[in-house]
């Protein structure tokens, strides 16, 4: 896991809608980075639609929301089309991102051992540099949990 007050890794990526998305083009505002495992599984989409729940209050301070998964350009495309997902969804197949943040570790699910993304927040101040990581967040409550940590 990186950790806080570490620089931020740059990455180009697709985006839901098959552009190509910096995260160095972001800088002078602040950003909520979730990594999730998967879309339209059942945490993931708690997750996906608290974000999109809270998303005024995250427009309303100037934050960026950008969620990653291994998921497809068009995957995503679905995803936040059926639950009217409003932020940028990065469809990272390569794993690029997703180990440039050390989120793709080893997980158990029933006694078996596989490789995964593990489900971490990362909120990325103004310059770049990670100001707070959220480990093993809960889907339903870390919107919620960000507004308040940054309120």
């Amino acid at each position: 896991m990186l950790t806080q007050g570490t620089k931020a890794p740059d990455f180009t990526l697709s985006d839901k809608d098959g552009n190509m998305v910096s995260l160095s083009s972001f800088l002078g505002k602040k950003i909520v980075l979730y990594f999730y495992p998967k879309d339209n599984t059942p945490g993931c989409t708690k997750q996906a639609c608290a974000f999109a729940a809270a998303y005024e209050g995250f427009k309303d301070k100037d934050i960026i929301v950008i969620g990653i998964s291994r998921d497809s350009v068009s995957s995503h495309a679905k995803f936040a089309e059926k639950y009217s997902l409003p932020f940028i969804l990065i469809s990272d197949p390569g794993l690029v991102a997703i180990k440039a943040y050390d989120v793709w570790q080893e997980k158990k699910m029933c006694g078996k051992v596989s490789m995964g993304v593990v489900r971490t927040t990362y909120i990325i101040d103004e310059d770049g540099i990670i100001e707070k990581v959220m480990e093993k967040v809960k889907p339903d409550t870390n919107a919620a949990e960000i507004l308040e940590y940054l309120a």
